[in-house]
C-alpha cells in the first residue's frame, strides 16, 4: 500500500531543500510505495511583493549577526548540502516573497506534478539565484516542470490558489508546527526537521508497520 507523506516547507528554507533531499534517499533504499503532497508554509510571508534582499543581508538582519557568522552558518550548509547533492549558492540566493511559488505548486499537484515543480524551483532559488517572485521567472520554471504555459499564466495573475495556500498554513498550525520542514506520514504521525535518512527510513518502516495492523475498511 502506498504511504502518504505530507511535507509542510518553504521554498526559501534551506534546511527544507535538505530535509527533501534525505527523504528522497530514504524512500529509494526503502523501496516502499510513496505519495508525496507538499504543502504550503511561508517562513516570512510579511516580505512584500517585488522586495529582493540578498541573502547575507536578509540573514544579518534577522540574527543580527555579524558577516563571519553568516558565512559560517552557510559554510555549514554548503557542506551538508553537498552530501546530498544539493548545490548551495548563497552567493546567488535573492529572498522574496514566496506566495505566489506556492500558489503554482497547487496548480501542479492537480496536474499531477508536484515534486516536479518543487524540485525545480528550490533550485532555482538555491542554485540558480532566480528570483522567486517573479513571474515571468516562475512561468518559465512551471512551464520547465511540465505545466501549460497559459493555465501558469492565468493563475498568476489571479488570486486562485490563495485560499488552498491559506488553508495548508492553518493545518500545519493545527498539528502544532512552528517551523518548517515538517513531515507528516498518512496523517498519523509527523518529523520534524531535516532529520538524518536513517530518522526518515525508521518513519517509513513505522508507517509500513502501522499500516500492517490496521483494520480493514468495513
Amino acid at each position: 500500500m502506498t504511504i502518504e507523506i505530507e511535507i509542510w516547507s518553504d521554498i526559501a528554507c534551506p534546511w527544507c531543500y535538505l530535509g527533501k533531499r534525505r527523504l528522497e534517499e530514504a524512500v529509494a533504499a526503502s523501496g516502499e510505495e510513496v505519495s508525496v503532497r507538499y504543502r504550503s508554509f511561508q517562513l516570512d510571508p510579511t516580505i512584500p511583493r517585488g522586495s529582493r534582499t540578498p541573502h547575507a543581508e536578509a540573514l544579518a538582519t534577522k540574527f543580527n549577526a555579524p558577516a563571519e557568522r553568516i558565512r559560517e552558518m552557510n559554510g555549514r550548509l554548503e557542506g551538508l548540502g553537498a552530501q546530498a547533492g544539493i548545490d548551495y549558492r548563497f552567493d546567488r540566493y535573492v529572498q522574496a516573497n514566496t506566495r505566489d511559488a506556492h500558489r503554482l505548486l497547487h496548480l501542479a499537484h492537480e496536474r499531477g506534478l508536484g515534486p516536479e515543480l518543487k524540485e525545480r524551483l528550490m533550485r532555482a532559488q538555491f542554485t540558480d539565484g532566480a528570483w522567486i517572485d517573479d513571474h515571468a521567472q516562475l512561468t518559465d520554471f512551471a512551464v520547465e516542470a511540465g505545466l501549460d504555459r497559459s493555465e501558469v499564466a492565468a493563475v498568476l495573475a489571479s488570486d486562485r490558489y490563495d485560499d488552498a495556500v491559506e488553508a495548508d498554513v492553518a493545518q500545519a498550525a493545527a498539528f502544532g508546527a512552528t517551523g518548517v520542514p515538517f513531515f507528516v506520514f498518512d496523517r498519523a504521525f509527523a518529523v520534524s526537521g531535516a532529520q538524518p535518512v536513517e530518522t526518515f527510513t525508521l518513519a517509513l518502516q513505522k508507517a509500513r508497520e502501522a499500516r500492517a495492523v490496521a483494520p480493514a475498511p468495513a
